[in-house]
């Protein structure tokens, strides 16, 4: 096939014919990196909720029972900013979302959707639960009552208004938003110019709707983070087709708004780190994203790198309150640095086992019901 549309310019044309004469069905190579990075972020997202969140440094917490900054200020400095880990998962999840769903159907991206997040997440509230059932003591958290737990496996509780079994849940309610929106998209079949438009009008609504005091509009555009997936987009714009003036200026504005959003959650959240260190880190990230989308570390085969992001999911999931429940438990009979460090050993050992265990045979089992049930729509 040479006639190429779509294409913002006819050097990318070049490029995207080369790579359309590859044998058919074969895949697109894996960016390894980006497995590497998710994990480097699950963790910076633990480590700051073990010692470097606001809640954690407040005289008497029921985590350490002491500011965490008094027993150890330097991992203290550093774990403060650990937070920034969440918008990184952020901008990878615009990227990864838009790679794997080009050339899928909408039902393939619901079903895709549904097998990669449900199975750990109802884990994570199964085992979640259990530890705050069984755990002796004061305990650092309250348990919510029997129904709002079973509304939690819906993961849309969010939306009705109740709380979660564990507060790291929250970042689901803005992915779900995301895939509701992107669906649009990818119901019409994505091109480069429909990727575009919609970060644009995303965009617009993000900034909008603040000012417009219009519910459903702040709902719907999720400004908090509309911007972080919004860079992500562009970024995967610039892997597939190549870079241009277009796609810098989306990433650019992404990049200013998102210096504010992150202003903003330290004035709000976290109040433990400054604007200037979590932008510079925020910064450094995308580059290093830039670097990847253009094919900088295309030589990046490290196997252990696709181990590595498969524990990431399991372990943001089921890390907080268990965590802290641990630490609160074994705080006084064991060095705060080398309990930190076995906890977190615990939990990516604990993730692996969910991984293998739990998230690969219920997704085959789930996708092989989806696809049934779907066939069956169809022919009715």
């Amino acid at each position: 096939m040479s006639t190429m549309v779509d294409r913002p310019t006819q050097q990318l044309r070049t490029v995207r014919v080369r790579r359309q004469a590859a044998p058919r069905g074969r895949e697109r190579p894996r960016l390894y990196a980006i497995d590497g990075i998710r994990l480097v972020a699950a963790l910076m997202v633990a480590v700051h909720h073990y010692v470097g969140s606001w809640r954690v440094d407040q005289p008497g917490n029921a985590v350490w029972g002491r500011p965490v900054s008094d027993t150890m200020p330097t991992v203290f400095h550093f774990a403060a900013y650990g937070w920034i880990g969440v918008e990184i998962f952020f901008v990878i999840s615009g990227f990864v979302i838009c790679m794997s769903c080009w050339g899928r159907t909408p039902r393939e991206f619901f079903v895709s959707r549904v097998i990669r997040l449900y199975p750990a997440y109802w884990f994570g509230i199964v085992f979640t639960t259990a530890v705050l059932v069984v755990a002796p003591g004061p305990a650092v958290w309250d348990r919510l009552k029997l129904r709002d737990i079973l509304l939690n496996f819906t993961m849309l509780q969010s939306g009705s208004g109740v709380a979660s079994v564990d507060g790291v849940y929250w970042t689901l309610w803005s992915e779900l938003r995301f895939y509701l929106l992107f669906l649009v998209v990818v119901a019409t079949g994505l091109t480069y110019r429909k990727v575009v438009i919609f970060c644009c009008v995303w965009g617009a609504a993000a900034m909008l709707a603040p000012v417009s005091e219009f519910h459903l509009l702040t709902l719907a555009a999720n400004p908090e983070g509309a911007w972080f997936f919004i860079a992500g987009l562009a970024l995967y714009l610039m892997h597939r087709f190549g870079q241009d003036l277009l796609l810098w200026g989306i990433l650019g504005m992404a990049w200013l708004m998102g210096q504010r959003q992150l202003g903003l959650r330290i004035d709000d959240t976290e109040h433990v780190s400054g604007w200037r260190g979590s932008v510079v880190i925020y910064t450094v990230f995308l580059l290093v994203m830039v670097a990847i989308a253009l094919g900088a570390t295309d030589r990046v085969r490290w196997k252990w790198l696709v181990t590595a992001g498969s524990l990431t999911y399991p372990l943001y999931l089921i890390h907080y309150v268990a965590g802290t429940t641990v630490i609160g438990l074994l705080r006084d009979v064991m060095d705060p640095r080398v309990l930190v460090a076995g906890v977190i050993a615990g939990f990516l050992v604990l993730s692996w086992l969910v991984h293998r265990l739990v998230e690969r045979p219920a997704a085959r089992l789930l996708k092989r019901g989806l696809d049934t049930s779907f066939a069956r729509l169809r022919s009715a």
